[in-house]
């Protein structure tokens, strides 16, 4: 291979080369090893001296070392669906290929019957599982962490609760791992059996029993406008504005400026919040309905259309 091809093929692949796309003899590469013109990652795999050393890189190592059907999965997978994760994670691969007797330093293999939702995907050049199969998997060595992860995937529209909903249903079985993780995590995105319509809500309802507000209805109907949260008993409306949803749509916007008007018309109090409002100062913003709760005890709350 001719440097310029050497290094256009370690540009798309993270800074790495193999033995088989580098047209080196098998001498001549580990020549270059010992010569430090290459730094050895796994067999057969190398990163080029002075190229970025990322969790990427060491993702793409993994998989290109392993071969065959392996994926990046679990951790590894979650961390190319953009989902926030340590970069002390270790890789995981998944592989179907049960008499494989493969083995990376720094890597977990997961060798599976389960073949379900297994159809390989890239990120960032480097195959994957499935958003989908990434959030049950990652349930069987991170179970704290599928809540965040399927967050991120209703947020960002990578998949829909209905999609993850379904997706437990065809993987529930018994000793099946990471069922319970992602059953528990779907049910944080429900609120009285109702799908949330972000995950603002889904974190809304959780700050509310967190700190021992008040009772609050979901999604309530008030003069011909569906609500986020009512506070029971009281004229307060909670409403969560996603940015996306409620700052990048201009229609969205002038939406809720016309709702705002007529309901604070119609003598109800309207507070929102936004995403960092809720999820980075929850107690500030518990603190802040309370106040209006407290402001408008005795004031009279009108009747729900």
């Amino acid at each position: 291979m001719k440097a310029s091809a050497f290094d256009a093929w370690a540009r798309a692949h993270h800074g790495l080369i193999t033995f088989q796309s580098s047209g080196l003899s098998r001498s001549a590469w580990y020549r270059a090893i010992e010569a430090g013109s290459l730094d050895q990652i796994h067999p057969h795999v190398a990163r080029l001296p002075g190229t970025a050393t990322t969790p990427e890189q060491r993702i793409a190592a993994a998989v290109l070392a392993a071969g065959g059907d392996a994926l990046a999965s679990h951790r590894a997978s979650a961390r190319l669906w953009g989902i926030v994760r340590s970069e002390h994670d270790p890789v995981d691969l998944v592989t179907p290929s049960l008499n494989r007797g493969i083995s990376l330093d720094g890597v977990f293999i997961h060798r599976t019957t389960d073949l379900d939702h297994l159809n390989a995907q890239r990120r960032d050049g480097i195959r994957c599982t499935s958003v989908l199969r990434m959030l049950v998997d990652l349930g069987a060595v991170d179970p704290a962490g599928v809540t965040e992860a399927v967050g991120h995937a209703i947020a960002t529209r990578l998949a829909e609760l209905g999609a993850i909903e379904r997706t437990l249903e065809i993987h529930a079985r018994p000793g099946r791992p990471g069922i319970r993780a992602l059953r528990a995590a779907i049910n944080e995105f429900t609120i009285d059996a109702k799908p949330s319509d972000s995950t603002l809500e889904s974190a809304m309802a959780r700050l509310v029993a967190r700190y021992r507000l008040p009772a609050v209805d979901f999604h309530p109907t008030i003069e011909g406008w569906e609500v986020d949260f009512r506070v029971r008993g009281t004229p307060v409306i909670l409403e969560c504005d996603g940015w996306t949803y409620h700052g990048l749509d201009r229609g969205n916007f002038e939406r809720d400026r016309r709702k705002d008007a007529e309901l604070i018309g119609a003598g109800w109090i309207v507070i929102r919040f936004t995403y960092r409002s809720i999820m980075t100062t929850p107690g500030r913003t518990a603190d802040r309905i309370r106040t209006a709760i407290a402001r408008w005890a005795d004031a009279p709350t009108p009747d729900a259309a």
